[in-house]
């Protein structure tokens, strides 16, 4: 049944990828609508808490850790999406699972195999050739360290997941501090922003554009997105977020903490598809041998992980 859960949140997840790539071209606050995005997983998971009477016990507080882990890490997926190549970030973003295995063997003993460990070769390999690309530059070397950024994040909040799972944490409120905690942190970002563009509004009065500008607009030239319309989007968004997280910590208890995280990873298939054909980024030879390898090797911890 792991193989199950993960397969679906591989899913959530590539859903999540794609809307937060969408999102990240549009001329919106991002803290704000990150904020809507884990308001929408709090909502869900303490609806479902108090629905199916879960125990609110200290384990679950192991959910604040990994709101805060999740924070950082889809902090810094967006910002690679953004200021990146959205192919790079999504390749980055899609090898937790090198982490995960490599910490839960040093944390929980769960053994290596041979083919786990050609896996691994084989996906490291894979990411090399994508960052050494002939049409490599600093654009996207920015987005690499965003997403190498979010990768190790997203790493440690797989195995904040297991660990709440090795506790006996109920997932429900596991999941509802998690979401509250990152619903807190985008909130209050958003909030220091806005407090920074009121006092740059009020010296710069003479300028009445700024007055209907809201906070974090890209480009003064693009009619930009009210704080209504980006907190529902965020809401929206918030659904796939949630529903994937569901999965893979259910599946988290059911199976190896790396094997889920691998699996979990085929969602970078899903945002590579919508790269190609609705971005229309076009991959170079090298790119396509990189990527190539990275699902190679995604494939071979599925097929020989156990």
């Amino acid at each position: 049944m792991w193989l199950t859960y993960s397969v679906f949140a591989a899913l959530c997840f590539g859903l999540r990828g794609i809307l937060y790539h969408w999102t990240s071209q549009k001329p919106l606050s991002r803290n704000l609508l990150l904020f809507g995005t884990f308001s929408m997983g709090a909502i869900v998971n303490g609806i479902c808490a108090l629905v199916f009477a879960s125990d609110w016990t200290l384990a679950a507080l192991i959910g604040i850790q990994m709101g805060l882990f999740s924070f950082g890490a889809n902090a810094s997926m967006f910002k690679g999406f953004a200021v990146g190549k959205a192919s790079l970030v999504a390749i980055l973003t899609a090898l937790p699972s090198v982490v995960v295995v490599i910490a839960a063997l040093w944390f929980w003993q769960e053994k290596l195999h041979t083919m786990q460990v050609v896996a691994f070769v084989v996906i490291i390999g894979g990411v090399l050739l994508v960052r050494l690309s002939n049409d490599i530059s600093l654009r996207n070397l920015q987005g690499a360290q965003w997403g190498l950024l979010a990768m190790l994040l997203f790493a440690a909040n797989d195995l904040s997941g297991k660990w709440s799972t090795i506790m006996k944490a109920d997932l429900f409120p596991t999941m509802f501090f998690m979401f509250i905690t990152g619903a807190a942190c985008f909130g209050l970002w958003w909030l220091r922003d806005l407090r920074r563009e009121l006092a740059l509004q009020t010296h710069e009065t003479s300028n009445t554009d700024l007055a209907w500008r809201e906070v974090g607009a890209t480009s003064q030239h693009k009619p930009f997105w009210g704080a209504k319309r980006t907190y529902l989007v965020g809401l929206a968004v918030g659904t796939t977020n949630a529903v994937g997280m569901m999965l893979i910590v259910t599946a988290f208890d059911l199976g190896k903490a790396g094997l889920v995280s691998a699996v979990t990873a085929l969602n970078v298939l899903i945002v590579l598809l919508y790269t190609r054909f609705v971005v229309k980024e076009r991959f170079t030879p090298l790119e396509v041998t990189g990527i190539s390898l990275a699902f190679a090797g995604i494939l071979l911890m599925r097929l020989f992980g156990a």
